[in-house]
C-alpha cells in the first residue's frame, strides 16, 4: 500500500435491527465520509463491509471499514484490515460513539484507555496497542436509572434525530481533519468551545 492510505473504522452492529441505534453511530459517519467519496460498501474477506475512495483527487485514500462481527468482536475485522492494507497504528482512525461525551458533539484522541467501551477494548487489544486515533461522537449519557447498555441500542429520540445528519457531518469533518491537519490540529479545532 502506498504511504497516503488510511484505515478509517466504524464501529457498529451488523443487521437492521441495530441500524438506527445510538451504539452505531460510527457507521453512519462513515456512510456520510462514503457518499463524499463517491464509495460504495461490499463485502471483503476480512469480514467487514469495505468501501474505498480518496479523499479528493490525488489525495489521501480512505479505506472505509464496518465490521461484521458484532461491536464487542470488532477487534478481529480490524486487525485483518490493518493487515491486509499493511497500515501501521498511526494511519487508523477509529470512529465510535462515547457516553461520556454530551450528544451533538465530537472529541478526538489518540490512545488511553476504552473508556468502558467493549468495542474499542477489543480493537486495541486485536491491534495489541490503543495508541490509534479515535473520534468519539458523543451521545450522552443514558437518562435517569437507565441501564448504559440499553441506552447505546436504542434509537436516537426524536429531538436527537434532527441534530444527527449534523453532528455526522462534524464527525466525518473530523476524520478528514485527522487525516489532512494531523490530530494536535483537529482537536484545537474540534475541542474550542463553539461560538
Amino acid at each position: 500500500m502506498s504511504g497516503d492510505t488510511w484505515l478509517v473504522l466504524g464501529l457498529g452492529n451488523p443487521g437492521p435491527e441495530y441500524a438506527a441505534h445510538r451504539h452505531n453511530v460510527g457507521w453512519m459517519a462513515l456512510d456520510v465520509l462514503a457518499e463524499r467519496l463517491g464509495a460504495r460498501f461490499g463485502s471483503h474477506k476480512t469480514r467487514a463491509l469495505v468501501a474505498e475512495g480518496r479523499l479528493r483527487p490525488g489525495g489521501p485514500k480512505l479505506v472505509l471499514g464496518k465490521p461484521q462481527t458484532f461491536m464487542n468482536l470488532s477487534g478481529r475485522a480490524a486487525a485483518a484490515l490493518a493487515s491486509f492494507y499493511s497500515l501501521p497504528l498511526e494511519r487508523i482512525i477509529v470512529v465510535h460513539d462515547e457516553l461520556d461525551i454530551p450528544f451533538d458533539s465530537v472529541r478526538l484522541k489518540v490512545g488511553g484507555g476504552p473508556g468502558g467501551h467493549n468495542g474499542v477494548k477489543d480493537v486495541a487489544a486485536a491491534l495489541k496497542s490503543p495508541d490509534f486515533a479515535r473520534v468519539r461522537i458523543g451521545i450522552g449519557r443514558p437518562p435517569g436509572r437507565q441501564d448504559a447498555a440499553d441506552f447505546v441500542l436504542q434509537p436516537f429520540n426524536k429531538q436527537e434525530r434532527e441534530t444527527l445528519p449534523n453532528l455526522l457531518e462534524d464527525a466525518a469533518d473530523a476524520v478528514e481533519d485527522v487525516i489532512e491537519r494531523g490530530v494536535t490540529a483537529a482537536q484545537q479545532r474540534w475541542h474550542a468551545p463553539r461560538a
